[in-house]
């Protein structure tokens, strides 16, 4: 499963732009010049709020889904990239989205990716 994910990441970013959430895309990438890969925390009440107004579930059911489901995302990127999740120097940035809301991360990870188009075409 994971190398048909990882064939079908890269086929996606050779036909058009997109935005890949997790799935190890920025190691599936990694030779692609024109990558931005962030990497998104924000402090545990914040998160608890978020998980349990999408799923429309309990605050204490997303208190119980949020560690099972980081601990999972961890080990998935930890065993298929080599790379440590969450660790700053796997990504070209970490943006914690309580500081900043969620609205906020997207422009600053849009400015991010802007000014690193305008870096790589100066090269």
């Amino acid at each position: 499963v994971f190398l048909a994910q990882f064939e079908a990441i890269q086929k996606l970013a050779d036909r058009e732009p997109c935005v890949i959430v997790g799935r190890c895309a920025d190691y599936a990438l990694a030779s692609h010049d024109n990558i931005t890969s962030v990497f998104v925390s924000g402090a545990l009440p914040d998160k608890v709020e978020r998980v349990a107004a999408l799923y429309n579930i309990s605050k204490d059911k997303a208190m119980d889904l949020i560690p099972k489901t980081d601990k999972k995302r961890a080990n998935y990127y930890n065993y298929y990239s080599n790379k440590k999740w969450g660790d700053p120097k796997s990504y070209d940035m970490c943006i914690n989205s309580s500081v900043v809301g969620p609205e906020g991360a997207v422009d600053i990870i849009m400015e991010l990716a802007k000014k690193k188009q305008e870096w790589n075409k100066k090269k």
